[in-house]
């Protein structure tokens, strides 16, 4: 399944919340520099969908907050 993602860097808490149009706005921890909110986010959408972190793959928006990620199930 394919989902758009908001991301929010360097923030206080990481945290997914659910929005009204299906897609997702995550809070991460880390900054967004070498890749580390990239790997953070993987990290919390293996959790938040209880998959393993190799089935989820940012498809675009690798540098851009907006994103759109594939989570295989």
């Amino acid at each position: 399944m394919k989902v758009n993602i908001k991301v929010v860097p360097s923030s206080k808490v990481d945290q997914v919340q659910s929005t009204i149009d299906g897609s997702l706005k995550v809070w991460l921890k880390a900054k967004p520099i070498n890749g580390e909110a990239n790997r953070a986010l993987i990290k919390l959408l293996a959790k938040y969908y209880d998959v393993r972190q190799s089935m989820i793959k940012i498809i675009s928006g690798e540098s851009s907050k907006n994103k759109v990620v594939e989570v295989e199930k």
